[in-house]
């Protein structure tokens, strides 16, 4: 018998992307049927939850199976509470409301939900650049304009008790530097090691903004870039050491858009090397395979897990 198709719906700042997935697959291959439209975030949380809906139901028409049974999943920025309400979403008119309860009761039908960083993490363990290490513990990493990661256990998301589990950006590595975090905190890794904290380190010493990448192009020409730069390996070399010697993963995963940087695979890992707790550092460093399909994979995914 042939394997259902999985839906994934990955709800994003600017966009709503869904897929058909052949679970049976591997890659991009897997993709049946990819779909994507605008956030509609102007309209606000009515309008979301109903956009959501809708091309729930379109890509489930489109190839052939009932949303009333089909398997189902949802990945967005952000958590749930126990209380069932979303948290920490950087679509903040989702905040404090029940958006899986209310999109449940609009399909009438149970979903698979997790937040976007346990989504990449899961999609890049079954069928990305960790799947030969799918069997171990793989810590996926998105740097980006926050920092965030998750971790899979033998190819499932391992939440944790809290439903925290590797929120690595919000532990300090420099706690007696910088501003207090919004979560509160000091010397927080996201602080240090975002895409948005090095573009403001920069500027701060050289007094004009410039993109991470072409900060990262400046280096040995521009000693503001190799300031900024030298900034972020000592954070990412902190941060990952830190969780290798707590977690010790089969491998890691970097993803988000500082996972472009050629140096952290390098320069980066050599870092890691020098603070993790061991004479040699073997964990896999590896850059992601899915690019930004990740997400939605990981979200069709969730629903393959029940």
């Amino acid at each position: 018998m042939a394997a259902p198709l999985l839906l994934g719906i990955d709800l994003g700042g600017t966009k709503i992307e869904a897929v058909a997935l052949d679970g049976s697959a591997g890659g991009e291959e897997a993709i049946v049927l990819r779909r994507r439209v605008p956030t509609p975030r102007d309209g606000g949380y009515e309008a979301i939850l109903a956009g959501v809906a809708e091309l729930s139901r379109e890509v489930a028409a489109e190839v052939g199976v009932d949303l009333r049974t089909a398997p189902l999943g949802v990945g967005m920025p952000g958590g749930i509470t126990r209380a069932g309400l979303v948290k920490n979403s950087n679509t903040t008119c989702l905040n404090g409301r029940p958006f899986r309860t209310d999109l449940e009761a609009l399909l009438g039908r149970s979903i698979a939900f997790d937040n976007d960083a346990n989504c990449f993490t899961l999609a890049e363990a079954r069928l990305g650049a960790a799947s030969a290490h799918a069997g171990g513990v793989v810590f996926g990493v998105i740097m980006g304009t926050g920092v965030g990661g998750g971790i899979a256990v033998r190819g499932e998301v391992w939440p944790g008790a809290q439903g925290i589990a590797g929120e690595w950006g919000h532990h300090a590595v420099f706690p007696d530097r910088g501003p207090l975090c919004y979560c509160g905190g000091r010397g927080c890794l996201e602080l240090f090691a975002s895409g948005t904290a090095v573009e403001a380190d920069y500027a701060e010493r050289a007094g004009e903004r410039r993109k991470l990448a072409e900060i990262a192009e400046r280096r040995g020409s521009d000693p503001h870039a190799d300031a900024a730069i030298a900034r972020l390996l000592e954070a990412f070399g902190r941060g990952l050491a830190n969780v290798i010697d707590i977690l010790d993963p089969s491998a890691v995963v970097l993803g988000g858009g500082l996972s472009n940087l050629d140096f952290l695979y390098s320069e980066g890992r050599d870092r890691v090397a020098s603070l993790v707790f061991n004479d040699e550092l073997v964990t896999p460093i590896l850059p992601n395979r899915l690019g930004d399909s990740a997400g939605v994979i990981g979200a069709a995914l969730l629903a393959l897990a029940r």
